[in-house]
């Protein structure tokens, strides 16, 4: 069995969640984030890598947001099968509760790596907003600008128009990134008009991050997971909802909240969602209600969920990135053009 990942911290999740995950608790019960230097992978990193070209570009300097887009070389090679050829194009959404990690913490490195070469696929991997600073709906609105300026700037841009297919693309997110893909295809769909030439062909939620102010099994089951018990989960939700929401709030848990004709439009537009977790993951029971609610509702939905596991546990185990990579690639594959 493969190691699980390094710890947030080294602070118990179980006394201490808020400190586990960077912040601090004041007497007056407010939360603050501490002030450190946060890993990251610097662009300068991948000038000599043999399988990636790596560029960032910012969105919106005032909000600090940018884009970090991944290239396979074997798109340029003159001697790849490759080479000429528009390959899709991936937006993908970064994990970390809302309220940690960017698009440039290391934890993504080898998801970054694999899956565009793997695909092969062009990756724009977003930025956007965190809690407690920006509270949701900050990032939803982060990810309808970034596919804004994806369609009005990214087709002026060579290195990128030359080799990704705007008509071609998937939405895609892991953990809190799902939960913002999901609630971004809401969005974009009813956008689709005016984000041409960027065509959305559908969405792939990768453990989803979703909760509720009831426990559920899979929760009961993980109270004291060493990684992402639900104290943890309480508390990034707790920093990321707006001031006085629960967890019960629709972004937090969209099963409550379904609004009559919500999927019509991803419906009209054909959209494919694909959606993938482990059966071991704390919040395994709220991804199959959100499923099912999206089956239910007529959605052109697929689940596929590994035994075992835990949440984020591709990270730590190359074996099961690859596994991953290969569903996700036959996904795209299949619902492309």
């Amino acid at each position: 069995m493969a190691n699980q990942p390094a710890l947030i911290s080294s602070i118990d999740p179980q006394t201490d969640p808020v400190g586990y995950l960077g912040f601090i608790r004041h007497p007056d019960g407010s939360i603050i984030r501490q002030q450190v230097v946060e890993p990251t992978t610097s662009i300068s990193s991948y000038e000599n890598n043999p399988r990636l070209l790596v560029k960032d570009i910012p969105v919106n300097q005032s909000k600090g947001t940018f884009v970090r887009i991944f290239l396979p070389k074997q798109a340029i090679d003159q001697t790849s099968d490759h080479v000429g050829k528009k390959l899709p194009l991936i937006i993908f959404m970064h994990g970390g509760g809302y309220v940690i990690m960017n698009v440039n913490t290391p934890n993504f490195d080898e998801f970054y790596d694999t899956f565009t070469v793997g695909i092969p696929a062009v990756i724009v991997s977003m930025e956007y907003r965190r809690g407690p600073e920006h509270r949701l709906p900050a990032a939803y609105e982060d990810g309808i600008e970034t596919l804004q300026w994806i369609k009005n700037y990214l087709p002026r841009e060579e290195w990128f128009s030359k080799n990704a297919d705007f008509g071609n693309a998937f939405l895609m997110g892991n953990s809190a990134g799902s939960n913002l893909a999901y609630f971004l295809s809401l969005r974009a769909s009813s956008l689709a008009s005016e984000l041409h030439p960027l065509k959305i062909k559908g969405a792939i939620l990768h453990q989803p991050f979703i909760g509720g102010t009831k426990r559920t099994e899979s929760e009961l089951r993980n109270l004291n997971d060493k990684i992402l018990p639900p104290c943890v989960t309480d508390i990034m939700w707790e920093l990321a909802l707006p001031v006085g929401e629960d967890r019960d709030h629709e972004f937090c848990n969209p099963a409550l909240s379904i609004k009559s004709g919500q999927f019509d439009r991803i419906k009209a537009l054909g959209w494919k969602i694909l959606v993938t977790g482990y059966e071991n993951d704390v919040m395994h029971d709220r991804q199959v209600e959100l499923v099912k609610m999206m089956e239910e509702n007529g959605v052109n939905i697929v689940a596929k969920y590994e035994e075992g596991g835990y949440h984020g546990y591709e990270a730590s185990d190359p074996a099961r990135m690859k596994s991953l990579c290969e569903v996700v690639k036959e996904f795209v594959k299949i619902h492309s053009n």
